[in-house]
């Protein structure tokens, strides 16, 4: 673990049965803090929510992330201040943050989302009202409704992630200004914020010596919760959230092809006793074609025993047609009555020619 560790006053927090304040100034190292990770802001839960940046706190002789955090206010006109680290006489000791009226000084660290190194472009009080710029911080519009565009604020920089102000990191001074703003009267962090922090130290994935500058946990959108943001691969990587890719009609439809194969084979093995119970009623269809064909064969037979028996009953028609009365007996085979009219024609025909002859 570090060595060359001073920690002042701690024996006596002991002693109050105290745990000592976790970014209290009178926590003095050997070792400088690790650099700042690189992470995307989450979106503002709601109004009146403001940005406090993250940081690398100590604790139990070991550095670990505290992660960026949305809270609100301790009241309207109230403006949050980052705690920085500082080296002077030769040990790194940490600036606390502070709620007041005016932005001071916080060691010329680039935290980024409008604390660039000096004052503030996040946002500003409106008769009580905190007004978001979201030329610098991740606002949904639709959800917050007090914003502004102000891209003036943002300042064109190179990307310094060195966390601590002093020889061998930033070299940066208080302004006249900061220096004012530091005299004022101010507030401490709020309970919640106290609460994010102390959270932070019993995550063993915030640890430095475990995470290696790459925590788990860089951002929340609020104290406690669940969702997080991991850092991003470049310092000017866009934001996760607000660039999601929308799913295309082909991975909706590669998605509905899994769920319809996955369907089919959950469904085999009823399709298999489907197949059984089929190959089981097999000889009963057999047997109903067996039924339907003698059915078909006895059929053809009745319907041929009846055209045989059709001769039979034509042939006996005249004879019972001759048993009927006298007059059939008595009625003259077709062939004579044709003879019979013949001959009256020809004798007719002979008397017409003699009758001409004698006129």
């Amino acid at each position: 673990m570090l060595k060359f560790i001073r920690v002042r006053f701690i024996l006596l927090a002991l002693l109050l049965g105290m745990t000592p304040a976790l970014s209290s100034a009178d926590i003095s190292i050997t070792i400088a803090p690790p650099p700042l990770p690189v992470y995307d802001q989450p979106l503002c839960p709601g109004d009146g929510y403001m940005w406090v940046p993250g940081y690398w706190a100590y604790g139990e002789e070991d550095y670990y992330w505290v992660p960026g955090v949305w809270v609100l206010a301790p009241q309207p006109g109230y403006l949050w201040t980052p705690g920085y680290w500082g080296f002077e006489g030769g040990h790194y000791g940490y600036h606390a943050g502070y709620w007041g009226t005016h932005i001071g000084f916080y060691g010329g660290v680039n935290y980024g989302f409008g604390y660039s190194g000096s004052g503030f472009g996040g946002g500003r009080w409106e008769g009580g009202r905190f007004m978001c710029n979201t030329a610098v911080w991740h606002v949904n519009s639709a959800v917050v409704h007090n914003t502004y565009v102000d891209r003036t604020v943002i300042k064109n920089v190179t990307v310094n992630r060195v966390s601590f102000n002093g020889a061998g990191g930033i070299e940066a001074r208080p302004t006249a200004e900061e220096e004012a703003a530091g005299r004022e009267q101010h507030l401490e962090a709020t309970q919640e914020q106290r609460t994010h922090e102390e959270t932070a130290i019993h995550d063993n994935n915030q640890r430095f010596s475990v995470n290696k500058g790459n925590p788990t946990k860089t951002a929340v959108t609020k104290v406690a919760a669940r969702e997080e943001v991991n850092g991003a691969a470049t310092p000017g990587e866009e934001r996760k959230e607000a660039n999601k890719p929308e799913t295309t009609n082909e991975e909706t439809t590669k998605e509905r092809t899994t769920k319809e194969e996955e369907t089919t084979k959950g469904n085999e093995p009823a399709n298999k006793s489907r197949e059984e119970t089929t190959k089981g009623n097999e000889p009963t269809a057999k047997s109903r074609e067996e039924t339907t064909k003698e059915k078909e064969q006895t059929t053809k037979a009745e319907v041929k025993s009846k055209e045989s028996a059709a001769p039979e009953k034509r042939e006996e028609k005249p004879k019972a047609e001759t048993q009927n009365g006298h007059r059939e007996a008595n009625a003259k085979p077709p062939e004579e009555k044709a003879k019979g009219e013949k001959g009256n024609g020809e004798k007719g025909k002979s008397e017409k020619k003699d009758k001409d002859k004698q006129q």
